[in-house]
């Protein structure tokens, strides 16, 4: 499979890196993650004025407001792997970039110039209490009593949310548990430090240094302006939002396991026992080896499953399952190897492998684990 990329895509992938090795330092954004804060805000404004980075949330060029740059969004989001990156980019630019791009109003259009310029942050508040990781599988309800949409129910795990400037609830206004057609989306002015009334927050910070908050809706009252996509349009462009997030967290893997494996074999360069390099001993060859090929396997899946996110519906989601169940594998076994081959050391807070460990371990259940993507191959199949 080819998976060479275009001159443009080089230069902008060459600008992307410069720029973190020069100005993302690991231990300042976890000394960051760690803060009251949780990010860095000079880089996402960094991010928006000097790399141009947050404009790939806005719509393409002839494209009806639909596609995304797909080949461009890989390109920099497997450069924020390496560079460990926990900056909203994927939840804001690639998840709320595609919500708001299919909602054709004109508020969200309003919202997608402001991601770009870096004045906005999304974060999608879809997934559920014991919900079946389908995207379709919601109990919050929307009802309209003439005058205002009224809110109640719990999202869990809303990834971004304490960052977020906007939220957008995915909530059922008709139908059963998991019907498709009752789904509508909607858009709340945000902010978990002072939620609007009818909301509560329980915000924290995930095992990977991410930002995420429980939310719990109680006759949250939202205007008529605040509906985003109608009952009936709401799954086809929540089913697609959902795999272009997948695919990007598959390209965000594959910087990771990059860094990961080219540590792991700086470490065997310079490790000695016996005497000698435990890079010379044959066994742990051969292991380095085997994660290398994981590693360029999860490129070719990345890659394939970014190709396919303008196909047809059902050949989309079955790339990207493909992809997701392929560098789920991946991620266990190149970051357990890693851990293995560095000794005691891998799990140390002072190496930085081990803050790319837990992150490619989060990522093996982010937007479905291996046994949900192969379930939907097999569905779709």
């Amino acid at each position: 499979m080819d998976i060479t990329i275009s001159t443009e895509q080089d230069i902008l992938r060459t600008s992307v890196a410069g720029y973190l090795a020069k100005h993302y330092d690991l231990d300042a954004s976890r000394d960051a993650a760690s803060s009251a804060v949780g990010w860095q805000p000079e880089v996402w404004r960094a991010f928006a004025d000097e790399l141009g980075i947050l404009g790939l949330a806005l719509p393409s060029d002839g494209d009806n407001g639909c596609s995304s740059h797909a080949e461009e969004v890989m390109v920099v989001v497997e450069e924020l792997g390496r560079a460990l990156v926990v900056e909203p980019f994927i939840g804001t630019v690639v998840l709320g970039g595609a919500l708001l791009r299919g909602a054709q109003y004109e508020c969200a259009q309003k919202v997608l110039t402001r991601i770009a310029a870096g004045d906005e942050r999304v974060a999608f508040a879809s997934d559920e209490p014991n919900s079946y990781p389908s995207g379709h599988d919601v109990t919050v309800t929307a009802d309209w009593n003439d005058e205002e949409w009224i809110i109640n129910g719990t999202k869990a795990a809303v990834l971004d949310a304490p960052l977020a400037t906007q939220l957008i609830i995915s909530a059922r206004t008709a139908g059963d548990r998991r019907d498709t057609e009752g789904l509508a989306l909607f858009m709340l002015d945000f902010d978990s430090e002072h939620p609007p009334e009818g909301v509560e927050v329980h915000n924290y910070r995930t095992i990977d240094d991410r930002q995420a908050s429980d939310l719990v809706f109680t006759g949250l009252p939202l205007s008529a302006d605040a509906l985003i996509t109608a009952p009936g349009n709401a799954w086809k462009l929540i089913a697609r939002a959902r795999d272009e997030a997948t695919a990007a967290v598959c390209a965000e893997a594959v910087g990771l396991l990059r860094t990961v494996l080219a540590d792991t074999v700086s470490y065997a360069k310079l490790r000695k026992q016996f005497e000698q390099p435990i890079g010379s001993f044959q066994a742990l060859q051969h292991r380095m080896v085997d994660m290398h090929i994981e590693v360029e396997r999860s490129a070719a899946a990345a890659h394939l499953a970014t190709s396919q996110l303008d196909a047809e519906a059902s050949m989309r989601a079955r790339a990207v399952s493909a992809a997701k169940a392929t560098i789920n594998e991946a991620a266990k076994f190149v970051g357990e190897s890693a851990v293995q081959l560095h000794g005691a050391m891998g799990m140390t807070q002072e190496l930085r492998l081990s803050h790319y460990f837990k992150r490619l371990t989060a990522l093996q259940t982010e937007w479905g684990t291996t046994d949900d993507h192969n379930r939907r191959y097999a569905l779709l199949s």
